[in-house]
């Protein structure tokens, strides 16, 4: 794709934030409605490693419509689909009843309940990027295709969610990489099984959303536990191909975040345990044909209000049985906002260490990206 220079961007983020803003656009009778809105990221992006060419691109980072609507009580329809980097994919897909006293079912294609970082939005997210933590190239389930059951108690104090899914993972010993059954085709070498996972969020000082940055600079804290397991069925096995196919994996997550003042905290540990269906493979994250991979980042900001910024930066590490070094990633950067996370520019600058667990493997990365939300 041919790059563009930085000053293209920056003209095309004033021509979208010259538009007007409409945080969606909701239709309602009585307990019927429709509501459509959707997001749009621009993004710019430069990688330099230490060793070799830099590259340049630009392109749709997300490219994210919805629709989600409601013509009989209680229950609800939702799908969204994602056309940036030039492919298409379903993401929300799904009926929700929420009917009952203590708890919503939700049916389809949905969030599973793992990893703090990824239940937060990539619209309100601090970083252009998510961390390892909320990467579900290296562990962390994506949306997932079963039955979800979300609760409260507490008045909201305590949140909780559980779920079962058919989940894929991808074949490729250098990555733990789910995906959605409804993202993969029946002639792909992904394999397929059944994941069962649930988390427990706990707000002391009230209920907080999954969201990054401190705007109302009310103190309010949270604290979360989840965990998940997946096991390959076994239906899509092929002998003649290497064999890189995953048996099982089990994760465990713990996280925090706390807001006030303008300041904001977000903490996350994640620890998978995998295992490859073959013996003696030793490549990527394994070692003779298992691996732990270990997960953890530290995400922090702070809200200049006069001006409408805020200061971000971010710490995280993975490990794995069979990395020479940890891979690390030092960010900083800022954000700069038009209307709240509706409408934003954002910049990062990201140093990694050590990509893929190679000793020396360096790299340093830019994102500038533009977001309109409606």
């Amino acid at each position: 794709m041919k790059s563009m220079p930085l000053i293209v961007i920056l003209a095309i983020a004033c021509l979208i934030t010259a538009m007007p803003s409409f945080a969606g656009v909701t239709y309602k009778d009585g307990d019927k409605y429709l509501n459509i809105g959707g997001r749009i990221q621009l993004q710019h992006y430069t990688m330099t490693p230490e060793e070799g060419p830099s590259e340049e691109t630009l392109l749709f980072r997300r490219f994210r419509p919805y629709i989600e609507g409601s013509v009989h009580k209680n229950w609800k329809g939702k799908f969204e689909w994602d056309m940036g980097k030039n492919e298409f994919a379903v993401k929300d897909a799904y009926m929700a009843y929420s009917g009952l006293e203590y708890f919503d079912i939700i049916i389809g294609n949905h969030d599973f309940p793992f990893s703090r970082e990824l239940l937060t939005s990539s619209k309100t997210q601090q970083l252009v990027e998510r961390t390892f933590v909320g990467d579900h190239n290296y562990g962390t389930p994506d949306k997932q295709t079963g039955v979800h059951l979300k609760g409260n108690a507490m008045e909201k104090k305590l949140a909780w969610g559980a779920s079962l899914c058919m989940g894929t993972v991808d074949p490729d010993n250098k990555k733990l990489d789910f995906d959605s059954v409804v993202q993969t085709e029946a002639g792909d070498d992904w394999s397929e099984g059944l994941m069962a996972g649930g988390r427990i969020d706990f707000f002391p000082m009230g209920h907080m959303k999954f969201s990054q940055g401190d705007f109302d600079r009310a103190i309010k804290s949270a604290i979360g536990f989840a965990a998940f397991t997946w096991q390959n069925d076994k239906d899509n096995i092929d002998p003649s191909r290497t064999k890189n196919d995953v048996d099982t994996i089990t994760g465990f997550e713990l996280s925090a975040a706390l807001r006030g003042s303008g300041f904001s905290v977000d903490l996350e540990y994640n620890s998978f345990t995998s295992k490859l269906m073959d013996d003696n493979i030793t490549s990527g994250l394994y070692e003779d044909s298992e691996t732990t991979l270990t997960n953890y980042a530290v995400e922090t900001g702070y809200m200049i209000s006069p001006i409408n910024v805020e200061v971000v930066a971010g710490y995280e590490n993975q490990n794995a049985d069979n990395y020479d070094e940890p891979w690390t990633r030092i960010s900083g950067g800022a954000n700069y906002f038009i209307e709240g996370h509706d409408i934003k520019i954002q910049t990062t600058y990201r140093v990694g260490k050590n990509l893929d667990g190679k000793k020396d493997n360096d790299c340093d990365e830019v994102f500038v990206q533009c977001q309109y939300v409606f």
